[in-house]
């Protein structure tokens, strides 16, 4: 079968401003931009760039309600400082039911979007 996912599409109140706080979050790069709507794509020659999906970001009236149905996974090096830098650009902790047991850190962009800040790699998981 011949198709790729193109874009995840996140609704926004304000594209821009949220668009910015991934540009900051991921190191991606806007690509084009508007009133309605923002494309944030990977670095240019990055390895990521024209494969991993971009992420397009575009003006909805309506508010967010409820919990995310899809979110991002983010994989770092080092969990605690990527948390401490992502609250720093704006996002919070969120308790979604997920428990105090669990790896990951759940955390909410500006507009309240969800997503996860999963633990580093363990050296034996690098090596497989």
């Amino acid at each position: 079968m011949d198709i790729r996912i193109q874009s995840i599409s996140v609704d926004s109140a304000d594209p821009a401003p949220l668009a910015r706080f991934w540009q900051a979050a991921l190191g991606w790069r806007i690509t084009e931009e508007d009133a309605d709507e923002v494309v944030l794509e990977p670095p240019a020659g990055s390895p990521e760039d024209g494969v991993v999906p971009d992420l397009l970001f575009l003006r909805v009236p309506e508010a967010k309600a409820g919990k995310n149905r899809l979110h991002l996974d983010l994989r770092p090096a080092d969990q605690a400082a990527e948390v401490a830098r992502l609250e720093a650009l704006g996002a919070r902790r969120v308790d979604i039911g997920q428990g105090t047991s669990v790896t990951w850190v759940v955390l909410a962009d500006p507009e309240g979007n969800e997503f996860c800040v999963l633990r580093a790699y363990t050296e034996a998981e690098l090596a497989e």
